[in-house]
């Protein structure tokens, strides 16, 4: 006969396994939530559907209800217009001081025209860029020469030279033997001295201010040594002079050199001073 006692037991565990397979069969957290704005129990709406914020699942829920949060709206940033600038060069009209600037311009902070040299005439339109602060310019920028002989007027010394005559470096007709005064040798030497350079260049201009012009260079010396060795020395001086000019970048086919020795003194030979003269190289025009 079955005892009664196991009857009793196997039915209480046939009831716990049925309570299991009804467990497992049926999920103790459903996810799902149709009223959450996401679809799903998460965050706030898990605290909303089966407990309050902090507490465990399994707690007491809130005594009240918990409210929603309402999210703050945030302002959008206030973005501000840019300033208006009517010609483009980079300052606001409300600064500009030169408004209608014309297109790629280069300005100062006034909105003007930069003028480096400040002649008067901005560095778009100015041809003579490094113009010596005071001259008077012409509209191009350049230093005015009002009787046109290529001497500034700022250097010109004979400032109303008729035109086509020749001149100097002082703006005054060229005479007919041009001396080159200053022009200096080492000691029975053809090798030129450097304070010669600021002569050879004032003459170096000169005849790049007339391509035409054609010159022989005359060499001298004084009358110490033999008449042989003079007229040598003093040519070589003169082909000394003349290659000057051509490094410089006056052509060849416009010079000529010749040593004249002791001949045509200007001065007295029995003078240091006149001696000092009479070592000399003169220009000679031949057209």
């Amino acid at each position: 006969m079955r005892n009664p006692r196991n009857a009793v037991l196997s039915g209480l565990g046939l009831g716990l396994l049925a309570s299991l397979n009804v467990l497992a069969e049926t999920p103790y957290y459903n996810p799902s939530n149709p009223a959450s704005s996401t679809g799903k129990t998460t965050g706030y709406d898990l605290y909303k559907t089966i407990g309050c914020p902090g507490r465990g699942l399994l707690e007491a829920p809130c005594a009240g209800s918990v409210e929603a949060k309402v999210a703050v709206p945030v302002a959008a940033p206030v973005v501000k217009a840019a300033p208006i600038d009517s010609d483009d060069d980079g300052v606001p009209d409300a600064i500009d001081q030169c408004p209608n600037t014309p297109a790629g311009a280069k300005v100062d902070a006034r909105g003007c025209e930069l003028d480096s040299d400040h002649d008067g005439v901005v560095d778009r339109l100015d041809q003579c860029p490094d113009t010596v602060a005071g001259a008077k310019v012409d509209a191009r920028g350049c230093e005015l020469d009002s009787d046109g002989d290529g001497i500034v007027d700022r250097l010109d010394q004979c400032p109303n030279t008729p035109a086509g005559v020749r001149v100097d470096a002082t703006g005054c007709p060229l005479p007919k033997t041009l001396k080159l005064e200053g022009v200096r040798f080492d000691n029975d030497s053809d090798v030129l001295r450097h304070e010669s350079d600021v002569i050879l260049d004032e003459a170096t201009a000169t005849l790049k201010r007339y391509p035409e012009f054609k010159v022989e260079v005359a060499g001298y010396t004084d009358s110490r040594g033999g008449s042989a060795h003079n007229l040598d020395l003093s040519s070589r001086r003169a082909k000394a002079v003349m290659d000057y000019f051509i490094a410089h970048g006056i052509a060849a086919d416009r010079l000529s050199a010749k040593g004249y020795g002791e001949a045509n003194p200007v001065a007295n030979n029995y003078l240091e001073e006149g001696r000092m003269k009479n070592r000399r190289v003169d220009l000679r025009p031949l057209n």
